[in-house]
């Protein structure tokens, strides 16, 4: 199935107090290790961002929000917008352990439905999931009512949850790795850590 991926590159950062896509782990800045691995497995990527000469270096097609400052589902919305493709799968540039096979098995399972969140831990994740295209008017509704909480337009939507034994179908894989993200500076050194051993 032809699909697009959609890196959003985040906002502020208040907590980590620096950017957390330019965070480098193992030489490699997060964004640039979250695009190396879905590179394996997307043909089209998306960056969403309101700062394109930061991310000039990563030669990605991207796009604007078109309500910035609205958080992660604007850039839900702006990326679903732009992409050529009806299935995307949508990820946030705080996630150093993203799988790009994990990402190809989420949109295998999107058939008939509008999205398909996986919920690890019983904790939801839309911001590694995918979504269809159709849904950025929905998303943009939500936005202009002042709803911006991923959760108000996944409400609204056709969506199939996915858990840790939809999902755990190759041990090569780790969950708790994959859904790892990184909002807080001892957060950062743990990832560190782990690259180390992977």
């Amino acid at each position: 199935m032809k699909a697009a991926a959609i890196i959003l590159s985040g906002g502020n950062s208040r907590r980590m107090g620096t950017n957390k896509a330019l965070l480098k782990i193992n030489e490699k800045t997060t964004i640039e290790r979250i695009a190396g691995e879905l590179r394996g497995f997307f043909d089209d990527i998306l960056l969403v961002t309101n700062e394109p000469e930061v991310y000039r270096f990563l030669g990605l097609k991207m796009v604007p929000d078109h309500y910035p400052g609205r958080g992660p589902l604007a850039g839900v919305h702006a990326g679903l917008t732009a992409s050529e493709c009806e299935v995307n799968f949508v990820v946030a540039c705080d996630m150093p352990f993203v799988s790009g096979q994990l990402a190809a098995s989420l949109v295998n399972k999107v058939r008939e439905y509008d999205a398909v969140v996986p919920v690890i831990s019983g904790k939801q994740h839309p911001l590694y999931a995918v979504y269809n295209k159709k849904i950025a008017g929905r998303a943009s509704q939500c936005i202009v009512n002042g709803q911006l909480r991923m959760k108000k337009v996944l409400d609204q939507l056709n969506v199939l949850f996915v858990t840790e034994e939809d999902l755990q179908t190759d041990s090569s894989i780790t969950l708790d790795h994959c859904f790892f993200n990184m909002n807080h500076p001892e957060e950062y050194e743990e990832a560190k850590k782990w690259a180390e051993f992977t």
